[in-house]
């Protein structure tokens, strides 16, 4: 469809295809907000967060190292650890005197929904100067898609994410029960991993297609929008308490997101190593272990 309507591919890759893949997180989490299970859709999101970086992040780096641009540096990963601190800062209101412990009300949902349009404004406003020519955004309709298929597709499509999402909440919610563990531990585990197949299929593919720095672009842009977009909008439905999501495992999401600066940053020097894709994938399982415990 953005094809058909002649949309350039930068944005394409900036809305279309983060969204895109965030889309079993978004059905997740708003069908389990609707349910009034507010651990699943937190602990989904923040689980999401950190398989998307610390493992499929660092499996991409150990297939190939990964390198990072200037304005990765300068804008895409700096927001996505602005969008962690929000998250870590929402949940702790009572630090603040704003309210209870760990709310994420109604206010705060539409915030964080205006605060992802204004992200992806000022996202596409910055790399306009970047964009290839106007070519590629007035490309011909030929071998496209027909526009019937195209709505199929899409109905289709949109069908399956609401019958795959209750299925798979349905079902950890029962694995839940009969392993005798919290929904937010199988949030944060299962359900998350569950829901980032999507992530994790594109980026391999991008790095088997020798371009990892499509790979990092759609984890950072999944990472705002499971947290800026998916929180958004399901604490805009109902308002959302951590129940038995921690503050462990919100720190783990702001820590995630500022090991991927300081990596790019300082360690690397505008590269994801081999090396610092095996310290990723050691910090998650070192992660689920303490989960455990």
């Amino acid at each position: 469809m953005a094809a058909r309507f002649r949309v350039p591919e930068f944005i394409v890759g900036l809305t279309v295809m983060a969204v895109g893949t965030s889309c079993p997180e978004l059905t997740v989490s708003i069908m389990s907000a609707i349910k009034g299970s507010s651990e699943m859709a937190i602990g989904n999101v923040t689980g999401s967060n950190l398989f998307n970086t610390l493992i499929i992040l660092g499996l991409c780096a150990v297939i190939k190292p990964i390198d990072i641009s200037r304005e990765n540096i300068r804008r895409d990963i700096p927001i996505c650890l602005g969008a962690s601190l929000l998250l870590w800062i929402t949940t702790a209101d009572v630090l603040f005197g704003t309210g209870t412990e760990g709310t994420i009300g109604r206010v705060e949902g539409i915030i964080f929904l205006l605060l992802y349009v204004a992200v992806i404004l000022f996202s596409i406003r910055s790399a306009k100067n970047d964009a290839p020519t106007k070519e590629s955004a007035s490309a011909g309709t030929e071998g496209l898609m027909s526009w019937g298929k195209v709505l199929f597709l899409i109905v289709v499509g949109l069908a399956g994410l609401i019958y795959g999402g209750n299925m798979c909440l349905n079902s950890a919610t029962a694995i839940a029960r009969a392993w005798g563990v919290s929904e937010a531990i199988i949030a944060i585990t299962i359900v998350a991993a569950g829901t980032s197949l999507p992530e994790l299929a594109s980026s391999i593919s991008a790095i088997i297609s020798k371009k990892p720095s499509l790979a990092l672009g759609n984890i950072i842009g999944s990472n705002i929008a499971n947290i800026l977009l998916i929180l958004g909008a399901s604490s805009t439905i109902t308002p959302l308490t951590m129940g038995n999501i921690t503050s462990l495992d919100i720190w783990m999401v702001l820590i995630a997101a500022l090991v991927l600066l300081v990596s790019a940053i300082f360690i690397g020097k505008r590269k994801i190593t081999r090396v610092e894709g095996a310290l990723y994938l050691a910090i998650y399982v070192a992660y689920v272990i303490l989960l455990m415990k």
